[in-house]
């Protein structure tokens, strides 16, 4: 069980007071100093290399850096007893998408049909953790951090991209792509985006069943939906699905879990 309620102010900025969460010898806490932020960046660059094979063309050293790091609250999850950063997220509300001048994904998506849901809408992404913590923990700690900045934000909406390896020959988005296309006409009146460097979808023509990524089933479980067809992303290797969620949508365990019961 979670050991604390986050204390965060109406709405969230980068400077936002934070009581943590604790769960199972794991911390979440928000990361507020460079040095923080620089563990972060180490975690993300080391993860994303290794499992991806990504290239960050703005990497500074062993650092993922990008220009919405100084945009973003980051959630960074340690191990309590070494005080190892094994887990991390990064979330950018709608007003600091203003000031930025736009979402991450505006840069793989065309985000227009989502306009209307902009002003409460988060944007998440660079989600990794450590290959030994991938046990369920780390990533109940990174969601449960999330769904505290959008009740307390009155955000209702939760936009983010699902990075599917390549390295497989494409053996898994395909899978992930037929799902995405049960989950799209199962939800006719979800808004459809188009990216706009699109994989080939001839491609994702592989029938051979395989698991889905660990993120993707858990964004399914908790009520999200892919929302269109996937962006190709040559730096990360990966072909990357829109993830949407409303709070509405979400599963009842989960709104339990996260106090919004």
């Amino acid at each position: 069980m979670l050991s604390q309620e986050l204390d965060l102010p109406v709405a969230p900025t980068r400077h936002m007071e934070w009581a943590g969460l604790e769960a199972s010898g794991l911390t979440l806490s928000l990361a507020h100093t460079p040095d923080e932020l620089a563990a972060l960046q180490r975690l993300r660059f080391r993860v994303f290399t290794e499992d991806m094979g990504a290239y960050f063309p703005e990497a500074e050293g062993d650092r993922d850096v990008d220009c919405f790091d100084a945009w973003c609250i980051h959630f960074m999850v340690r191990e309590a007893g070494s005080d190892q950063v094994v887990g991390t997220y990064r979330l950018l509300t709608p007003e600091a998408a203003v000031q930025v001048g736009r979402y991450y994904s505006d840069a793989e998506f065309d985000l227009k049909p989502l306009a209307p849901l902009r002003s409460r809408m988060v944007e998440v992404g660079r989600s990794c953790i450590d290959a030994g913590f991938r046990h369920g923990t780390a990533i109940m700690l990174l969601w449960s951090g999330l769904a505290q900045v959008m009740m307390r934000g009155d955000y209702r909406y939760m936009l983010g991209c699902a990075s599917v390896s390549l390295r497989d020959g494409g053996e898994t988005a395909s899978e992930v792509w037929r799902q995405a296309q049960s989950l799209m006409a199962q939800r006719p009146s979800v808004p459809r985006i188009r990216p706009l460097h699109p994989y080939p979808l001839d491609r994702l023509n592989s029938s051979r069943p395989v698991r889905l990524p660990p993120l993707i089933k858990g964004y399914l479980k908790l009520g999200c939906t892919i929302c269109g067809a996937p962006a190709w992303d040559p730096d990360f290797n990966t072909a990357d699905f829109p993830i949407l969620l409303d709070l509405e949508w979400l599963d009842s365990r989960y709104r339990r879990h996260f106090g919004m019961e």
